[in-house]
């Protein structure tokens, strides 16, 4: 039974790393066109490696913005990850290095996969089929689309930003099986979309995860909330 989870883990994660990276392609595209050469795009890519951020200072870029402007924004909506991170951290246990390294891979398809795990085990092998997977591709796919650039038109009249958002919707959807998660979802998902008309970019997740953090910390006394078992587990890998 064990070794069934762990492979549908990593069936998991090799599809959500395929819907997301090949994502990459967009954003490859739009950066150079945005005024980045090939490279400045690559190097977006392998050391900021979180989608909305880059999206966010190219736009900025593109749209004739500041470097500082676009840095302030990219920086916001990045914040969100530090959210996963103190959920992460004690969840996965590294120390040194491979927490670090466990940093650079934080973001919400990693998380996603790690989370209500049954042990450490399962979490950690969520967490570096996705962080990888994704990273590999969405670095592969960001050269393909910085070197390919203006003729591969609009990305998104092939749709993978819509699979890109389908893979994480099918990630979270199973998640939602109890009421106090239903409406946390919904609550949070009401707070983003009043919020995003009229706030600047990246506000409206922050909200929402605010929005979340409270409601779960406001029904984790009047609820069991489910323990994570072998967490302290050393011979886990």
């Amino acid at each position: 039974m064990q070794s069934e989870r762990r492979r549908a883990i990593v069936r998991d994660g090799i599809a959500v790393s395929i819907a997301t990276g090949v994502y990459g392609i967009s954003f490859g595209a739009i950066s150079v066109t945005s005024g980045l050469d090939v490279w400045q795009t690559c190097a977006l890519s392998l050391l900021m490696f979180t989608g909305a951020s880059q999206y966010a200072l190219v736009g900025v870029l593109g749209a004739g913005g500041s470097p500082v402007t676009a840095a302030a924004g990219a920086l916001l909506l990045g914040s969100r990850n530090t959210l996963y991170g103190l959920k992460l951290a004690p969840l996965l246990g590294w120390t040194g290095w491979r927490r670090l390294g466990a940093a650079h891979l934080t973001i919400d398809e990693s998380t996603a996969m790690s989370v209500l795990r049954e042990d450490r085990a399962e979490a950690r092998l969520g967490f570096l089929t996705a962080g990888l997977g994704v990273f590999a591709l969405w670095n592969l796919a960001t050269l393909f689309g910085a070197v390919v650039g203006d003729r591969l038109g609009d990305p998104r009249t092939y749709g993978l930003d819509a699979a890109a958002v389908a893979a994480f919707v099918a990630l979270l959807w199973p998640r939602l099986s109890g009421a106090t998660n239903r409406i946390t979802a919904i609550v949070a998902a009401a707070v983003a979309l009043t919020l995003v008309s009229f706030t600047p970019a990246g506000v409206p997740v922050l909200a929402a995860g605010a929005v979340a953090l409270v409601i779960g910390r406001l029904t984790r006394n009047a609820t069991d909330p489910t323990e994570i078992p072998d967490l302290d587990d050393t011979s886990a890998p």
